[in-house]
């Protein structure tokens, strides 16, 4: 099985792309929302800094995922984990091949979303726009696309990942 990590900024659609994913995923698939383990942190280090806290929480993410597809899950993580920590990801990994898609919208389109969510509505997204930039990679892991539905996008993975356009060798 494989290792998924569906990836992009906040708002980029992930959650919504991810648990498409999944609707039509085979038995034996390991679903990662990376956002559920904010609240594993009950009590954070006062003195630990933010980007701490965030390297942390995803390296326990992708630990989780290595575990996971080891047993022979397939494994899909929605969480935003920047370009820049793929070199951390395939030590995590130790060398196995993965994928990695980042959904990237636009800005605009970024911030709508965020701002339209039910539970932690994000009014004020020039705050992400430094976080929203660490996103430009490599265009063959980037779709773009703002416009498709999410079921259209999750098929686009899926058959991009059997011809191993999103793969990442480690």
């Amino acid at each position: 099985m494989a290792i998924l990590i569906l990836s992009g900024p906040v708002g980029a659609g992930k959650t919504t792309v991810g648990r498409a994913l999944l609707s039509s995923s085979p038995d034996g698939t390991a679903y990662i929302e990376g956002d559920v383990y904010w609240q594993f942190l009950a009590k954070p280090l006062s003195m630990q800094q933010p980007f701490a806290r965030f390297t942390m929480t995803m390296r326990a993410i992708l630990a989780s995922a290595w575990h996971y597809h080891r047993d022979g899950y397939l494994v899909i993580v929605d969480f935003s984990v920047p370009p820049a920590y793929l070199d951390g990801a395939k030590k995590l990994f130790r060398g196995e091949p993965f994928h990695f898609v980042v959904l990237r919208p636009s800005r605009a389109i970024c911030a709508a979303r965020a701002g339209d969510r039910r539970e932690g509505a994000i009014r004020d997204y020039a705050r992400f726009d430094e976080f929203y930039r660490d996103f430009d990679t490599e265009e063959r892991f980037v779709i773009s696309d703002g416009e498709s539905t999410p079921a259209t996008i999750a098929e686009r993975i899926r058959t991009g990942m059997l011809k191993g356009e999103f793969l990442v060798n480690a």
